[in-house]
């Protein structure tokens, strides 16, 4: 376990270290619970968000991990990335391309990486308001994998199956609202659905201010694919609180 938290602590000084050159917006959080008693668990995430802004050009680069363990036996073990280009064809509209890849040892899938590219427009982008929605179509690769659980609920053995590719439809829409100087809503929801499924994810976080650089937020994710191997469920959801050091220049 120590070295996932010092995996967790590089990547937040990589992200803060970024976060600081001009004309980059620098978002870095994480969170660690730990429990001790009649069980063990330890439980770590931890995010890294950089976007970097021109008149014409955006980048937007976007990294989160998961980890937990029990005494017995690893019980969560995700990360994610994606990266997005935008380049603007009119005050409000946007061309854009992006990669994700997802890699997840308990979704019942090895991993899902999407190529897209489509186009977006900024319905509201104000001081205390932005609403940005895009379209797309794209390719989609993945491998499902089949797990065997103890009566426990451990994983004792994996199975990979074949690997698999799509052409998919992809949408996204974000949405950031502040109440107040200290006080922020932020919300994205992603779909991409394809012939062998349909893979959504919404993030939703209440960011609350503790001084110019901190923050503390509160957030629920909920993921949901459509056709996930058996006996794995259809959805899950994940709660977090953590400390957040955002940089704007």
């Amino acid at each position: 376990m120590k070295s996932n938290v010092l995996i967790w602590i590089s990547a937040l000084s990589v992200g803060s270290a970024i976060a600081v050159q001009p004309t980059l917006t620098g978002r870095s959080e994480a969170g660690f619970v730990m429990s001790r008693g009649n069980t063990n668990t330890e439980t770590a995430n931890a995010r890294i968000n950089v976007v970097k802004e021109s008149d014409k050009w955006r980048h937007l680069f976007d990294v989160t991990g998961l980890y937990g363990r029990t005494t017995e036996a690893e019980i969560a073990a995700r990360w994610n990335f994606l990266w997005q280009t935008d380049r603007r064809f009119d005050t409000d509209a946007y061309w854009f391309g992006s990669l994700r890849y997802d890699g997840d040892r308990f979704s019942g899938f090895d991993y899902q990486s999407t190529l897209s590219a489509g186009a977006g427009h900024e319905f509201i982008n104000s001081n205390t308001t932005r609403l940005h929605a895009q379209i797309g179509i794209g390719y989609r690769r993945l491998r499902s994998e089949r797990l065997t659980f103890n009566p426990a609920g451990i994983v004792i053995d994996r199975v990979k199956g074949e690997q698999q590719s799509s052409v998919v439809t992809s949408g996204a829409v974000n949405f950031e609202r502040a109440f107040n100087d200290s006080t922020k809503l932020i919300d994205t929801l992603s779909i991409e659905t394809g012939s062998s499924n349909t893979l959504t994810r919404n993030e939703l976080a209440l960011q609350v201010k503790m001084n110019q650089v901190l923050a503390l937020s509160v957030g629920l994710s909920v993921r949901k694919n459509t056709n996930p191997p058996p006996p794995l469920r259809q959805q899950d959801t994940l709660t977090t609180v953590n400390l957040v050091y955002e940089r704007k220049r």
